[in-house]
């Protein structure tokens, strides 16, 4: 996945920061919103009715190893994919997992989507249209980077062969797709795609129902850096009520806040990235709006890298966050890492999120070996 820092030039690395700090940002947080003074909850309350679900415990004889869970509703079900492998992160047995639930709340035993080979294949998460469910599975066939690829189903258990992920030129689509695609209303979807050479994030869009062709690149700069992968990496992003979308990065540059940039066509060009002040953690994150319109941002504001805790974030505007909530703390709320592997390391690593059946559901994975999620009622999480 995408967990590995560059090395960049004393220059580059002043360039960007003069940029990415010169601009106004998106969005901000209000003043005292975390106490850093408080580690392993940041001062933060739990929201009433706060639930959280373990999908998949790693057993004596299984995979120890997992990450990248992501979720999405179905034809009545909630599915869950993941990737695993027996102990390390990125190696070649690395296999993608799907698991699903009637209820959110007791989940099937782990199932195949894509299983390991030659090859390593990673999750990409999840679309559909309605009638059909599509899996995005990322492919890694070298250092110069990967691509995505696709397969379908009608009721989640027969899959499609894999196919490239195409372009609007019906071409196959170079980069290798975040796992956070929104819809607009009138259906375009939004995602980004970390495309070749290297991982260099980019803004693309859809009017494709299924996701499956018809990407454009949309026109962003991004911030001076060096080598084969941007500074700006897995982002997410919010709608504001006046119909303007602000995409929210990981910052590879270490300033351990988010980098945040905002469109008004739609998702066609995008403003170069500048900082935000919500602090991160240097990882993968989430966003969305509410059904009521409330933007959040999930991750782990920690201001370093400690992936504790993690925490949901709201804007009633889009523009100032000033309500949070911790959904899992550090302390006695982080059970021990069990079984030590590559890039393994305590906390709530890589989180996504969705809404459905009156809850706010945030996947992820603990400690990179437990495959859990944290539901919040929406009520609890309402202005």
């Amino acid at each position: 996945m995408l967990t590995r820092a560059i090395a960049l030039t004393a220059l580059t690395i002043v360039a960007s920061a003069a940029y990415a700090q010169s601009q106004p940002a998106p969005y901000r947080i209000s003043p005292g919103l975390f106490d850093a003074s408080r580690p392993d909850d940041l001062g933060l309350k739990v929201a009433p009715g706060t639930q959280t679900v373990t999908i998949v415990r790693p057993r004596s004889n299984s995979p120890k190893y997992n990450n990248g869970v992501v979720l999405l509703p179905f034809k009545g079900r909630l599915y869950a994919q993941w990737q695993s492998s027996p102990r390390d992160e990125d190696s070649s047995d690395t296999w993608v997992a799907y698991s699903r639930s009637r209820d959110g709340a007791r989940w099937s035993a782990p199932m195949v989507l894509v299983p390991s080979g030659p090859v390593m294949h990673a999750s990409g998460g999840w679309w559909t249209d309605g009638k059909t469910l599509v899996a995005y599975i990322n492919v890694w066939p070298g250092p110069q980077g990967g691509y995505a690829e696709y397969i379908t189903s009608t009721d989640g258990l027969h899959w499609s062969k894999p196919q490239r992920v195409l372009d609007n030129n019906g071409a196959p689509l170079n980069g290798v797709i975040e796992q956070d695609p929104h819809a607009l209303p009138g259906g375009r979807i939004v995602t980004a795609f970390h495309m070749q050479p290297g991982l260099v994030v980019t803004p693309y869009y859809t009017d494709d129902p299924k996701g499956i062709g018809g990407w454009s690149r949309g026109l962003m700069r991004n911030l001076p850096h060096s080598g084969p992968q941007s500074r700006e990496l897995e982002p997410s992003w919010f709608a504001r009520r006046d119909g303007s979308l602000v995409m929210v990065f990981r910052d590879q540059g270490s300033s351990f806040r988010q980098l945040a940039a905002e469109s008004s066509d739609r998702g066609a060009t995008w403003t170069t990235p500048v900082l935000t002040n919500m602090p991160d953690s240097r990882a993968k994150q989430s966003a969305g709006n509410l059904p009521d319109g409330t933007a959040f941002l999930v991750g782990e504001p920690s201001g370093n890298k400690t992936r504790i805790p993690l925490v949901v974030s709201l804007s009633k505007s889009g523009r100032l966050f000033d309500r949070a909530f911790a959904l899992r703390r550090g302390g006695a709320d982080l059970q021990p890492l069990r079984t030590p592997g590559k890039y393994k390391r305590p906390g709530y690593h890589y989180p996504k999120s969705v809404v459905w059946n009156g809850w706010l559901y945030v996947s992820y994975a603990t400690n990179k070996e437990d495959v859990q999620l944290t539901r919040v009622p929406l009520a609890s999480l309402v202005y």
